[in-house]
């Protein structure tokens, strides 16, 4: 049976008719365009599919829609700037050549952002921890956490 689910996407409101039992993340790739969350493995255990609910990092693989009534949702496509400029986040991780396949990259983006949030001067054992739940076989972790290193840096404005 479909419901009316009303939640905010990235800044604007949306009102969806769907079954309260469909994962958010179709929801977000085939109702709302935004296509940044990746279906990895289904099971809360590649953080691929990780977007902010409220600002707390959820895996949308397995958040049912109906539980999302009214919350604020941010997915990588809300991170940049209208004009384009990548967020320090983003931009951090371009510069440290963070990714490869970059298919985990947009849960980790997201994640990241969660943790400097919270913590804006996070130590490595800190970046580590928040991270742990994210499979990425390109080996690119060493760069992962230095770009979080960098851009926690920039956000607090140091150099």
């Amino acid at each position: 049976m479909k419901m009316s689910i009303r939640l905010t996407v990235n800044g604007s409101p949306h009102s969806l008719e769907l079954s309260e039992e469909v994962p958010l993340i179709f929801a977000l790739r085939n109702d709302l365009d935004c296509h940044g969350a990746k279906l990895g493995c289904g099971l809360e255990q590649c953080g691929a599919c990780v977007v902010l609910a409220d600002g707390e990092p959820i895996y949308s693989c397995t958040t049912r829609i109906g539980d999302l009534q009214g919350k604020a949702i941010e997915t990588l496509e809300g991170l940049a700037a209208e004009s384009g400029e990548l967020h320090p986040i983003q931009q951090a991780f371009l510069n440290h050549n963070a990714a490869q396949c970059g298919f985990c990259l947009s849960g980790i983006v997201m994640r990241t952002k969660a943790l400097l949030a919270k913590n804006p001067k996070p130590s490595r054992q800190d970046i580590c921890q928040a991270l742990d739940g994210h499979l990425c076989r390109c080996g690119a972790q060493p760069r992962m956490i230095r770009a979080v290193e960098s851009a926690a840096a920039r956000l607090r404005g140091a150099s």
